[in-house]
């Protein structure tokens, strides 16, 4: 059995202008686990307060997954991933150290023995703490394998339950990551009861290849993401690993504890999370990946689907009846329908979302799973107290300035103010910017169709530079400079997370 790490809101985070708030990391999470992920890596928390309230939260949100978090070599991140970690029913405590030779000279200006006795004193000061322990070698597949051996030894003599051979930059080929974990295998002291993990980035376009060929060399956890997403060019995609091993089971002869009626909700939930769009031709969840416009393809796939698809739709979780609720439905069946696409509602947060539902659907003669997302995904932004917009006002005429009137709530402070600008949207950025006084650079726009029709919920996707970070901002409404304004707001909000303070696996 392989079993399946998830660090999408960890590593996944890290990618720019994918940052998550507490109410979207809740949700994720609840997913991850219905999903069937074994470990979940819920953040860095010595990276910032933030992180640490997630990492929290979550570790009292999760009952059958295990939660992670990550940290250096140092007591100062080990007692705080500790203190975050320590409420979950299966904590775990992810300890990493960078073993390469560019590494440890450049960055760590450390030598080889210093770098096995820091692993030795900070694996066993974890260890104290938590039985479960992970620890990583940063950039293990440039580093000296013999070294990598002394140093895994030392970790588990440590304390150390799993040990991680990460491509820290998607540097390696399959055939030599193979050899790297075979090689470590039969040269690390007291290895034999300990899971081999593997963390591949997407560099070269070769993490799913990579971890695959890990699998068959005897790694037994692999590290991963929803839709691939994190730093760089990404990691490993959650999706695409495990239905090649479902697929191609006759070869791999392994199992996932993965749920992969669930890969579609997942991979959904993140894309209106983040804003991140998935490509069409993204494997597995790309809206073409079970496309045929071919006429020798739809011929033999309604005589046989089989033909030209390898996979069920249906065992990702793919449904093609999207038409599901009315003004005529109650809360039961909405309540049905959140269930059926991944997410977990109080009653309270039912009420609200019900209030919401019926808005829409006196605006739409029908109402689609994609705007029951939407609806959701907007909730979510809310953010204890960042601002919330109460009301607006555009004004636009040919060849003159627009002026958009904004009425916001902080707290308790009713905040208006008005904009110019070149057109309604300009207008209402500009207006937005006074109110909240952030000087943020606006780096991209866009505008989607959620769903089909005249009367579909449009969604504003914005990206926009804060101290040197990214934001994605989101909003949606049938109203596109509402979206606009939504958009710019959940980006503003976002503005309240710390730095990592340095690259990490």
């Amino acid at each position: 059995m392989i079993k399946i790490f998830d660090t999408t809101l960890r590593d996944g985070e890290q990618s720019p202008g994918c940052s998550m708030n507490l109410n979207e990391k809740i949700q994720m999470a609840r997913q991850l686990e219905r999903l069937g992920v074994d470990i979940i890596e819920a953040g860095f928390a010595s990276s910032s307060p933030g992180d640490f309230k997630s990492v929290e939260e979550l570790s009292k949100a999760i009952k059958n997954s295990t939660v992670a978090s990550l940290a250096r070599c140092v007591k100062n991140d080990i007692d705080v991933a500790y203190d975050a970690v320590k409420f979950a029913a299966k904590p775990r405590l992810h300890i990493f150290l960078a073993t390469s030779e560019i590494h440890m000279k450049y960055k760590l200006q450390m030598s080889e023995e210093e770098v096995l006795e820091k692993v030795k004193k900070y694996v066993s000061y974890a260890k104290s703490k938590c039985d479960d322990i992970e620890f990583s070698a940063e950039d293990a597949t440039r580093s000296d394998v013999e070294f990598l051996c002394k140093v895994f030894a030392v970790a588990i003599e440590a304390g150390a339950t799993t040990i991680n051979i990460p491509d820290t930059v998607g540097y390696i080929t399959p055939n030599e990551y193979a050899d790297i974990i075979k090689r470590v295998k039969e040269g690390t002291k007291g290895i034999e009861n300990i899971d081999i993990s593997v963390h591949c980035h997407n560099d070269l376009g070769l993490a799913v290849a990579n971890s695959l060929s890990a699998i068959e060399a005897g790694a037994t956890q692999v590290e991963c993401t929803v839709n691939g997403i994190g730093e760089r060019a990404g990691n490993t995609a959650l999706e695409e690993l495990v239905m090649a091993l479902k697929t191609r089971r006759d070869y791999y002869k392994k199992d996932t504890n993965i749920v992969t009626e669930e890969i579609m909700n997942a991979s959904n939930l993140l894309a209106q999370i983040t804003g991140v769009k998935i490509s069409p031709n993204k494997p597995i969840v790309g809206k073409n990946a079970f496309a045929h416009e071919s006429g020798i393809h739809q011929h033999g796939v309604l005589k046989e689907r089989t033909t030209y698809e390898i996979m069920d739709p249906k065992s990702i979780g793919l449904n093609k009846n999207s038409i599901v609720l009315g003004k005529h439905s109650g809360k039961h069946a909405l309540k049905d329908k959140l269930n059926e696409l991944g997410y977990e509602v109080t009653s309270d947060e039912l009420e609200k979302l019900f209030i919401k539902f019926k808005e829409l659907s006196d605006l739409k003669k029908t109402v689609f799973d994609e705007d029951i997302r939407a609806i959701m995904v907007r909730e979510l932004q809310n953010v204890e107290d960042g601002y919330e917009l109460v009301d607006y006002n555009a004004f636009t005429s040919d060849g003159k300035d627009s002026k958009t009137v904004i009425k916001v709530k902080k707290k308790d402070e009713i905040i208006e103010m008005v904009g110019s600008g070149k057109g309604p949207i300009d207008a209402a950025f500009d207006c937005m910017a006074k109110i909240t006084g952030s000087e943020i650079k606006l780096k991209e726009f866009s505008i989607y169709s959620v769903t089909q029709g005249k009367d579909a919920l449009g969604e504003t996707i914005i990206k926009v530079e804060n101290n040197g970070r990214t934001y994605a901002g989101k909003g949606i409404s049938s109203d596109i400079i509402k979206s606009g304004i939504l958009a710019y707001i959940s980006a503003v909000n976002q503005f309240n997370g710390g730095e990592v303070s340095e690259d990490v696996i």
